[in-house]
């Protein structure tokens, strides 16, 4: 008995010491809030032939990747750079550690004085699984969606793998879809893409807070919205005839997706 309860001990400890180096990752990580929110601010002031409007949480601010522009907005203004031949400004409307109600409250008004954006994405709700309120949260996800264009691309919840944070997920996950077909809104299919990642591989796609993506992981998010927003770009943005020869300076890759300096 003894052996086995120095066992049972020893793993205890093993437990405590993996939960404090995650809370120790998770305090440096935080660190990086006010640094990505400057880094997106300061981008939005250049100028771009086309408007990319983002509403989202940190995942939107890219928290987790070694640099801002290594999340998914980044790379989706990439995707849209490289696909139209256009200059990107990007607005990163995004808060860390937004939920709906709180993208209600604090980024709708913002967006809804924004003229005309020609690309709208939107990826919001992982935060409130924490404490989850279905009805919160379908009124919040009315509004939002309600006052987004018809061409903007809603994604789903991402998987959270732990069955009890999934059956939350899947109800919430219910009303994103249902709320964005009745809003004849594009749903990115975030949730599946990222199930089919299992937890194994999972396990390297996040940061070492254990929470938020790597650069790995936003590369999956990025393809969760990918051929919806290539679909979309084709149809309304067909590539210019000079884009070929257009100079391509300003890539995402050196910090800035708007081309100008």
């Amino acid at each position: 008995m003894g052996s086995i309860a120095g066992v049972a001990l020893g793993g205890r400890t093993a437990y405590l010491r993996f939960r404090r180096r995650i809370a120790a990752n998770a305090l440096v990580l935080n660190e990086t809030l006010p640094i990505n929110s400057k880094w997106w601010r300061d981008l939005a002031k250049k100028k771009g032939d086309l408007l990319y409007v983002a509403i989202g949480d940190s995942a939107a601010q890219g928290i987790g990747a070694s640099a801002p522009h290594r999340g998914y907005v980044g790379l989706l203004a990439r995707q849209i750079r490289e696909a139209t031949g256009r200059t990107v400004r990007v607005l990163n409307l995004s808060v860390s550690g937004a939920t709906v109600g709180l993208a209600v409250r604090d980024q709708l008004p913002r967006f809804m004085k924004v003229r005309q954006p020609d690309i709208v994405t939107v990826a919001i709700g992982a935060n409130d699984i924490a404490l989850w309120d279905p009805v919160a949260f379908e009124a919040g996800i009315r509004r939002l969606f309600g006052a987004l264009p018809t061409y903007a691309i809603v994604a789903d919840l991402p998987c959270f793998h732990l069955p009890h944070n999934e059956r939350k997920v899947a109800i919430a996950n219910g009303i994103v879809r249902r709320v964005a077909a009745e809003s004849g809104l594009t749903l990115a299919p975030l949730h599946d893409v990222t199930r089919r990642q299992g937890l194994r591989r999972a396990l390297t796609q996040v940061a070492n807070d254990m929470f938020h993506p790597n650069d790995r992981g936003y590369r999956i998010w990025a393809d969760a919205f990918g051929p919806v927003l290539a679909d979309d770009l084709r149809r309304r943005f067909p590539p210019r005839a000079d884009a070929a020869a257009r100079p391509q300076a300003g890539a995402v890759a050196s910090g800035s997706v708007s081309g100008a300096s």
